[in-house]
């Protein structure tokens, strides 16, 4: 008996109108869709009027489900993957069963579609250098190492409401002054994709209401003069100021990250 084949489907990320004729094909013909959430998917199958068996496949279950999805495609029957809006596997589930699949000699077929890190940066100004990273590091250690990369790549995260302002005064306090690109409601009717220095994007989202997933870009952050600001910044504590109120004075006027003056202060 020869085994199924396993499709990689992309879904819309807001607006029906992208998915492909061809994925609306595939999720006909298969004989089952693992779905992230499948109260998500199912409404995207009753738009398109598709009948297909569905099951839940998300990161809590990926272990079990793959499994049993692997014999489904080794007793040769067709599986689809999807996830609740753009290109599965992209900092959602479906790494493991991908990775079994291709152990088992199954055919992985991939239908392309939508991904909102793509999206945004079709509409964002770059030099086409970049480095997707998900969805960013709420351990400190973790995001410190991340922005690393700012020197030589524009970096591309994903973001959840409720933590963006945070994260982006975390990337202000060990970056300094930086341009972030912001794209949210992406090909949704409030879609709002904007470029500020990271200080004004702060207060803009403070002054709106921000919804769903962000997808936020750091800009790369070009290479300084070797300026050696630490005398400027020795200078402020002889004169009775705090390490931390010195190196917050000469970030500011020297546009360096205020952790780097205050560690070379104490280290000095």
């Amino acid at each position: 008996m020869s085994k199924g084949s396993l499709y990689i489907v992309a879904t819309p990320i807001g607006n029906l109108g992208d998915f492909s004729t061809r994925a609306a094909e595939v999720l006909r013909n298969v004989d089952i869709i693992a779905c992230e959430d499948t109260r998500v998917t199912q409404k995207l199958l009753n738009h398109f009027d598709i009948k297909t068996k569905t099951v839940s496949y998300h990161k809590f279950s990926e272990k079990e489900r793959s499994g049993k999805l692997i014999e489904m495609l080794s007793g040769g029957q067709n599986v689809a993957l999807v996830s609740d809006a753009g290109t599965p596997i992209i900092s959602d589930p479906g790494g493991i069963l991908v990775e079994n699949a291709r152990k088992e000699g199954i055919k992985v077929i991939p239908i392309p579609g939508c991904c909102a890190a793509i999206t945004a940066l079709s509409a964002i100004h770059n030099d086409g250098t970049f480095a997707f990273l998900g969805f960013f590091p709420q351990k400190l250690s973790d995001a410190k190492n991340v922005l690393e990369y700012a020197k030589n790549f524009n970096l591309v995260f994903y973001e959840s409401p409720n933590r963006i302002l945070k994260t982006l005064d975390f990337i202000k306090e060990n970056l300094g002054c930086v341009d972030i690109s912001v794209a949210r409601e992406l090909t949704k009717i409030h879609e709002d994709i904007n470029t500020f220095e990271i200080s004004e994007m702060i207060n803009y989202l403070k002054n709106s209401v921000v919804k769903g997933e962000i997808v936020f870009v750091v800009h790369k952050k070009e290479a300084k003069e070797n300026f050696d600001y630490i005398p400027k910044a020795q200078k402020l504590l002889a004169e009775g100021f705090s390490a931390k109120d010195a190196a917050k004075i000469i970030s500011t006027i020297y546009d360096v990250p205020k952790n780097d003056v205050y560690k070379k202060l104490l280290d000095k």
